[in-house]
């Protein structure tokens, strides 16, 4: 599994909404973009990866989003996980090519704690900074899901993690 995670990422964009990702209750700002590069055939290794950090954001008041291409969740699935049913929305059969544009929408709410979307390419500079600066404005933390096939590690990069941060570079 490849996990490629950018957090607090620095850019030469400024963001024109302020900063507004302190609430008054003092909590520091959780705005994050992570990709997760999953093989589709070792699916425990994802659940154990995210499934508790799920957990704990289902003990906030807001909701979290699901946009998934074709699957359904399972209800069974979502209360044996420990996510709290009342507080897990999802939305299925969203074109590939609409779920950037949908996380941006969701994440800006600040409604949502968490947003997982699914998209089989990789995400471009361009649709990164708009991710994370709606994630930044709505103190949201959102996952963007992408499978690949087992055979196709021999090929390209490396599997590893990557984080970009401001603090380090």
């Amino acid at each position: 599994m490849h996990t490629s995670g950018y957090a607090n990422r620095s850019t030469s964009f400024s963001s024109s909404t302020g900063n507004g990702t302190q609430n008054t209750s003092g909590r520091v700002s959780t705005g994050l973009i992570s990709e997760v590069v999953y093989r589709e055939d070792q699916p425990m290794m994802t659940q154990l990866l995210l499934l508790p950090l799920l957990q704990q954001l289902g003990q906030q008041s807001r909701w979290q989003l699901w946009l998934t291409p074709q699957q359904k969740l399972s209800r069974e699935w979502v209360q044996s996980a420990g996510l709290p049913l009342t507080k897990v929305m999802q939305i299925s059969q969203i074109a590939p090519c609409h779920t950037v544009d949908s996380m941006v929408r969701a994440l800006r709410t600040g409604n949502y704690s968490v947003v997982i979307g699914w998209l089989s390419d990789e995400l471009t500079e361009e649709e990164h900074f708009r991710l994370a600066e709606a994630a930044e404005e709505g103190d949201a933390i959102g996952f963007i899901m992408r499978p690949v096939r087992p055979g196709s590690f021999g090929r390209g990069q490396l599997s590893g993690l990557k984080i970009h941060s401001n603090l380090y570079h």
